[in-house]
């Protein structure tokens, strides 16, 4: 571990200013984060995961003033794919950064206070990039994961380490990528690693210590733990899993996971089952009334946050064999007729809306174009397959036949995080137009080895773009607006009160659109790929804005020939922010 701390810290303590007093987050602050404007305390701006701010101070009228107000550079050689939201508290903004990397920054100057770079060992096996997707604030720390799969705990004021602790075995394939989560005192992880045959699982600590309460892991026949001991066995063994393939079933739960205070519920997406050749996992099945249906991968769980039980769950693509990750976040919010609803946009190119009582299903729809693998989603929820698109069982063969499979596998939707406005009642999705020619192969678990059983390669569905960044009507599915980007889109979205919507072009643009149009009000050229997620919050009465530009992520890596199309793009890693001055805020 490296840390440094530069001189603007003991500046920063003499002064006297709000950075001083370093307030401790308590859990009524993390409550109360998507209505608070002062401050960023969560990932997602609100653990409901909205991403949506009430400040309109910043409009339609006057998006076209905002301005540069500083930018940060991480530095150094270590220029990868920059996946962060940042985090603002005492006037302080805490941004992590590729290889597992850590700073604190003055948000008046733009001046590094602190930094912290984990030191990682050699053989780390990140799946995407070593990239990180956020901290999460309580107390007086800051928490954050690092790639050899370990969270860690630092002091807010001075960046020192308060608790170190190992999630899983790096040396296994699991790693640590997603945002902590904190609820009720707790430090609540998820894990990374589906194409090495891990097994998920959603793990609580205590903030202070570090210390385990419980473990859930998500694949079936797995005990879990609470307070040391052991409680409940995840489903029931070999319900839907044949043989022993359950004890290295994936469904890793790299994406972190929601709070729904609402409800008192975690919501934590799953990953694929492991391997991608899904004839290994079917067995002949169904028969003696196992379903094949290889739960709990490519679902979402409701978890009780006290105990690590699982209250419900909702799979949207059993028996997978495309790799379409359930992970995709979760998001609580009320339609237009007062019900409280859950949002997901899955990787499988579907819409869903679950009940937030019990996760039950409520309706789908497709957000993505030609949709191949399935026809639709019948009445509870499940899909109904072209079982033609499936790719081939291998058998003895060298490969299976072959299938031209739509959306590819990197999904409608993959990782990065989709906005609801409570303004025009819409999802703000982030999606990709593109297909795969997918094979199956034979394949054997080898501990610490690529556990997939398929190739692939992803090819674009239409000439004029890729990236498709979609308003979506939840109530009917209906897409309002459609805006097309060259690129894949792969970086997060914000919506305001404003009537705004921001997000970022791997191009380098950081973009704000009307919400309820799709026209482009503003835009700046970051000089990088812009992969990160925009906040914005509230300073001395002026409303800023923060996105962290630098070009990587999975698009570079398993891209096929959409790599190709994107291979001029210049790495990065710098932290933008905006202001809309005072005097600008009522020019139109």
């Amino acid at each position: 571990m490296k840390k440094f701390v530069s001189a603007s810290l003991a500046a920063v303590l003499c002064v006297g200013t709000a950075t001083a007093s370093f307030a401790a987050v308590t859990e009524e602050d993390l409550l109360n984060d998507a209505s608070t404007t002062g401050d960023v305390l969560t990932n997602g701006m609100g653990r409901d995961l909205q991403r949506y701010s009430p400040m309109d101070t910043l409009n339609k009228d006057n998006v076209q003033n905002l301005v540069p107000a500083w930018a940060f550079s991480f530095g150094g050689e270590k220029q990868r794919g920059q996946e962060t939201q940042p985090l603002i508290h005492d006037g302080i903004m805490y941004v992590t950064g590729s290889y597992s990397r850590l700073y604190a920054i003055d948000v008046e100057t733009g001046k590094e206070i602190w930094q912290y770079d984990a030191r990682l060992p050699e053989g780390i096996l990140p799946c995407c990039d070593v990239i990180n997707r956020g901290g999460a604030i309580y107390g007086d720390n800051i928490y954050f994961g690092t790639l050899d799969a370990r969270i860690v705990a630092l002091d807010l004021k001075t960046g020192d380490v308060k608790w170190n602790k190992k999630i899983a075995n790096y040396k296994e394939g699991y790693s640590y990528t997603a945002a902590p989560l904190i609820v009720d005192g707790l430090v609540v992880t998820g894990n990374s690693g589906g194409e090495f045959g891990i097994v998920g699982e959603v793990q609580a600590r205590d903030a202070e210590t570090g210390d385990l309460v419980w473990t859930r892991p998500v694949i079936e026949g797995h005990m879990g733990t609470l307070n040391g001991e052991e409680s409940t066995m995840t489903g029931t063994l070999n319900a839907t899993w044949p043989g022993d393939m359950w004890k290295t079933g994936g469904g890793a739960t790299w994406l972190g996971g929601s709070y729904d205070a609402d409800t008192d519920t975690l919501i934590f997406g799953t990953g694929n089952p492991a391997p991608w050749n899904s004839h290994l996992r079917d067995a002949g099945t169904p028969k003696e009334g196992n379903t094949g249906d290889n739960l709990y991968a490519a679902s979402r769980l409701g978890i009780d946050p006290a105990t690590g039980e699982i209250k419900w769950h909702f799979q949207t693509t059993p028996r997978e064999g495309w790799d379409f990750d359930g992970v995709n976040e979760v998001v609580a919010y009320t339609d237009r007729d007062g019900n409280k609803r859950y949002g997901t946009a899955d990787r499988n190119g579907f819409f869903y809306v679950l009940n937030r009582e019990d996760g039950a299903f409520v309706s789908a729809a497709p957000f993505v174009s030609d949709i191949s693998w399935a026809e639709g989603i019948d009445e509870n929820g499940r899909p109904i397959y072209n079982e033609e698109n499936r790719p081939g069982n291998p058998l003895e063969a060298e490969k299976g036949e072959m299938v031209f499979s739509v959306p590819s596998f990197l999904g409608g939707k993959n990782w990065m995080p989709m906005a609801f406005s409570q303004r025009t009642g819409n999802f703000y999705v982030p999606s990709n137009e593109w297909g795969m020619d997918i094979w199956n192969e034979p394949i054997a678990y080898k501990k610490g080895a690529a556990y997939l059983g398929a190739g692939f390669t992803i090819k674009p569905i239409f000439e004029d773009h890729i990236g498709s960044l979609k308003a979506i009507d939840p109530d009917t599915g209906e897409i309002k607006w459609n805006f097309k980007n060259d690129a894949p889109l792969w970086g997060g979205v914000m919506t305001t009160a404003g009537g705004l919507v921001f997000f970022g072009t791997p191009e380098g643009e950081f973009i704000a659109l009307d919400d309820e149009t799709g026209e482009k009000l503003w835009s700046f050229q970051t000089g990088s790929g812009i992969v990160g997620q925009p906040v914005t919050w509230e300073q001395n009465g002026e409303q800023y804005v923060s996105v962290v530009s630098g070009w990587g992520g999975a698009v570079p890596l398993w891209g096929g020939e959409v790599a190709k199309k994107v291979n001029y793009l210049n790495q990065g890693g710098t932290v933008w922010t905006f202001k809309l001055p005072k005097q600008l805020a009522s020019a139109n």
